[in-house]
């Protein structure tokens, strides 16, 4: 359904007290504000609690800060919460010893991580690292015993000229060959979300979801119990206008969808 205004006063109405906002493709993409996008999050701010949660695990929490300050977002390095920082959240608690395949932009927040004799192979998005040698090192740990940790299984990524593969195909490809199931860690995974909630204390049924992806984004929200506002955003910027559901079958239904960033929020 549309964003209609009646549906945003009921919205608006109800008990929410914490928003997360996808970064890329809701936001902005790559180095292009969403158009209304900045002065939507002010108004936002002015009425709940904003946290910005994204899967991009191509440059470090810092890189992206600085992009985002670049295109005109008043947004903290703090509120900031990616895939990459719940990775290094999951290999200090577990005491991993990785085997990194993500980009040098990545690599420093893994910065004092011990990676000699690893006991684990842990994928981002990392074109660089997706060629025969280096596959067949993870795929050669995994058979040894090694755990497999997707930071992120996405099935591609939208840029300005169309879509790219994105790190779930190469994690699968890992899966199927070993026989192993890797431990996930960003959205549309549960245990994302709800550490992204937890600073503010914030249960999920009084927690909202706005992003461009129905499954990552929505769906995922869902399932932990918030609600999912749906934003077009990031098709009009795609040659051919791709969507994700024409592509892959939609598994959820958005609380709402917008045709672009909501701005009347």
């Amino acid at each position: 359904m549309q964003c209609s205004a009646p549906s945003l006063r009921m919205f608006k109405s109800s008990k929410v007290c914490t928003v997360l906002i996808d970064l890329s493709g809701t936001l902005h993409i790559e180095d292009y504000a969403i158009p209304g996008a900045v002065n939507a999050l002010n108004r936002l701010r002015r009425k709940v609690n904003v946290k910005f949660v994204t899967n991009t695990t191509k440059e470090s929490r810092r890189v992206l800060h600085e992009r985002l300050h670049s295109l005109g977002f008043d947004i903290e390095k703090s509120e900031i919460f990616t895939s990459l920082s719940a990775a290094r959240s999951y290999v200090d608690t577990h005491k991993i010893r990785p085997l990194l395949m993500l980009e040098k932009e990545a690599m420093e927040d893994f910065e004092g991580v011990g990676t000699s004799d690893p006991n684990a192979v842990v994928i981002g998005l990392a074109p660089s690292c997706f060629n025969y040698s280096k596959m067949n090192e993870a795929f050669r740990m995994l058979l040894d015993g090694s755990t497999l940790i997707g930071i992120h299984k996405a099935r591609y990524l939208k840029k300005k000229d169309g879509l790219y593969l994105g790190p779930g195909p190469f994690v699968h490809a890992l899966e199927y060959a070993t026989g192993t199931q890797a431990v996930v860690l960003g959205k549309p995974e549960k245990a994302f979300f709800l550490e992204a909630l937890q600073e503010f204390s914030c249960p999920p049924d009084q927690a909202v979801m706005i992003g461009d992806d129905v499954i990552d984004d929505v769906g995922g929200a869902q399932k932990c119990g918030m609600l999912g506002i749906l934003v077009q955003t990031a098709f009009s910027w795609i040659p051919g206008k791709f969507c994700y559901r024409s592509l892959i079958p939609a598994v959820a239904t958005p609380t709402y969808t917008a045709i672009s960033t909501p701005t009347q929020l």
